[in-house]
């Protein structure tokens, strides 16, 4: 959880007054970014976070913690990876895209996006059911004896 300092956005003389972002929100933007880079299986949570998930709610910014240093901004992103892919590739793509994102969206740079992978999951192999391991064979048997009686009568 960021701080609960707000952030001052840019500044400058034609404006009316100042802006301020919450780094909660920061939390919330990149927290849904990096859920949109491929291989990306899930962000880790706390137990309040699972408590949440658990009554329906949604914490976008869950797996996001934002360090904020004077003008520095530092981001540690957790998170699950799907079995398979490339951790260097992925990691580099997260990296780049939540830079891009928070620049897009508040002006903001971040100094650091450090990326923390705390497991990988594994494809969920469909279960067999014994007793389709000779439906096939049975219901030809059953077309071949109908087929048999029909031709008889």
């Amino acid at each position: 959880m960021a701080e609960e300092q707000n952030i001052l956005l840019t500044q400058s003389d034609t404006q009316a007054g100042t802006i301020q972002i919450a780094p909660q929100v920061l939390e919330v933007i990149l927290g849904i970014a990096a859920k949109q880079v491929d291989g990306v299986f899930e962000m880790r949570g706390h137990l309040t976070n699972n408590i949440k998930s658990l009554l329906g709610r949604q914490d976008h910014g869950r797996g996001v913690e934002l360090s904020v240093e004077g003008n520095q901004i530092n981001a540690d992103v957790y998170v699950y990876l799907n079995y398979g892919v490339s951790v260097p590739k992925v990691a580099l793509a997260m990296q780049e895209l939540l830079k891009e994102q928070l620049y897009y969206m508040t002006d903001l740079q971040l100094n650091e996006v450090n990326i923390h992978v705390d497991g990988i999951i594994p494809e969920k192999a469909e279960k067999i059911d014994p007793s389709t391991f000779f439906a096939d064979a049975i219901n030809d048997q059953k077309n071949q004896k109908a087929a048999e009686q029909t031709a008889g009568e």
